[in-house]
């Protein structure tokens, strides 16, 4: 019987000149939108931003979010069956983007770098693209 559930995740879409910001964690080999897992009874935006300035070391002017959608599709690097839903958020931010904690590298990908990046960020590419914004 497979396995049937869902991981929730919270995700910072920031993209500039065509590109989508992105990052490698250590150990992985494709690349994520920053974001992560909420822990306890946060909210979305307090995820956002706890996990963007573990991720990046900048801070994210939360009070000007603007929902971007909910995303879903088959979980990276697990069983058949787990999803991630990723809601995602823009908001501008203040300091300068830099890797920290579990982050490897951070990078700027365009469209044709979808490939690199898991299965639910190529859904968003494709969201993004069809809007004219990679």
């Amino acid at each position: 019987m497979a396995v049937s559930r869902t991981i929730d995740k919270v995700a910072w879409i920031h993209t500039e000149d065509g590109r989508i910001l992105s990052t490698l964690s250590r150990g992985k080999s494709r690349y994520y939108i920053p974001g992560g897992k909420r822990e306890g009874d946060e909210t979305d935006l307090e995820t956002l931003e706890r996990e963007i300035r573990e991720e990046l070391s900048i801070e994210l002017n939360v009070a000007d979010a603007k929902f971007v959608g909910i995303f879903e599709a088959q979980a990276d690097s697990h069983a058949e069956g787990i999803s991630v839903v990723m809601t995602c958020y823009e908001c501008p931010y203040e300091g300068e983007i830099r890797a920290a904690s579990e982050i490897a590298e951070v990078v700027w990908l365009d469209y044709a770098g979808k490939h690199q990046s898991s299965p639910v960020d190529q859904i968003i590419f494709d969201w993004l693209h069809q809007r004219g914004r990679l």
